[in-house]
């Protein structure tokens, strides 16, 4: 999961991946065109480390090689960390809006003014 956090935290890469969800199976050239300020070589080394940490498979149709999104590692980073983290505070709003509903339904509970 490390990798994952390193391949995530630069800004390049989750531009990249972000096109490779608009878009997927771009070519090496495709994705040059998401960051055009970089050089070829720049953007082969971010593709380089998102395939290390397999949030970006290839594959080669001939002489061209496409670039995929993986987006299992990162709902893995949801489930091991933020569904774990955001359950608290959903189950805190979830009795909050039923204590407000229960007191939307009281009887003896006067109109507002």
């Amino acid at each position: 999961m490390d990798d994952v956090f390193k391949a995530l935290a630069d800004e390049s890469r989750r531009e990249l991946l972000d096109a490779l969800r608009v878009s997927d199976a771009q070519t090496l050239g495709q994705l040059c065109g998401v960051l055009p300020e970089m050089t070829r070589f720049g953007v082969m080394k971010h593709l380089r480390v998102l395939e290390d940490a397999h949030l970006v498979v290839t594959e080669k149709v001939g002489r061209t090689k496409l670039h995929h999104l993986n987006p299992v590692p990162i709902r893995e980073i949801h489930d091991r960390w933020i569904s774990n983290y955001q359950a608290p505070y959903v189950a805190g709003l979830i009795a909050l809006r039923d204590v407000s509903e229960a007191a939307h339904q009281r009887p003896d509970r006067r109109p507002h003014d």
